[in-house]
Parts: C-alpha cells; structure tokens; sequence
C-alpha cells in the first residue's frame, strides 16, 4: 500500500513537471525566434538529442525551473541536434546538451554539458536581465 502511495505520488510530479515543460516549449523557428526577440523576451535555445544522457540529466531541471515565477515568461526553444545541423551551424553548436540564452536579441550566455542545477538556473536567469 505504502508503495502505491509514493509510486503515485511520484508519476503526479512527473505529469505536473512533463506538463509545465510541454506548455514552455515550442518547435525552433527563425519566424518565432525572431518575434520573441523583438518582443524582448527572455529566450532558451536547447538543443538536444534523444539518445543524450546529459540532456536527460538536464530535462528535469529544466522542468522544475520554468515551472517558477522566475521564468514564466521565458521562451523556450527545442532543437534536435541530429536534424539541426545547418541551424547548428548557424549558432555555433559543436554538441548537444548546449543552452543558449538570449535577452532580446543579445545571447546573454550559453552552456554545453552543464547538469548542476545552480548553474544551469544563473544561465536561465541571464536571460531576464
């Protein structure tokens, strides 16, 4: 019974943290890139790959941050590294697990490999500043 108990509590957290990430995200475009940067807003280009054991270490603290006050106007861009690469190119990315943020249309910062939370929440909030 005390089994059932976490195990559900558990699945509750990761559908409440699969939603807020699912609600953040959007497919990467030039077009919607661009509106947000002239819109100011604060950006995250993450690109990532399927297979990554970093990107899945960084997917949950991810999650959690945009669920935050903090980050609720962030704009999150998702960009498969395997079917990026002219887009890759373009920005500059040699690996996946890379976060790139923007301010406007200034990059204020980016990271490639990182999975401490501390770090990966001082990128994001490069990004409203």
């Amino acid at each position: 019974m005390r089994l059932t108990i976490v195990t559900a509590a558990i699945v509750a957290g990761l559908m409440s943290v699969g939603t807020a990430r699912a609600a953040t995200e959007m497919p990467y475009s030039d077009a919607a890139l661009a509106a947000a940067q002239k819109a100011g807003k604060p950006i995250l280009i993450d690109i990532t790959a399927p297979w990554c054991p970093t990107c899945a270490k960084q997917h949950p603290i991810l999650s959690q941050l945009y669920t935050t006050p903090e980050f609720k106007d962030l704009q999150v861009f998702d960009v498969d590294f395997d079917t990026s690469k002219p887009l890759l190119r373009k920005l500059g990315v040699q690996m996946q697990s890379t976060m790139i943020v923007y301010h406007g249309e200034k990059e204020a910062g980016r990271e490639t490999g990182q999975t401490a939370a501390p770090a990966i929440h001082a990128l994001l909030a490069k990004a409203n500043s």
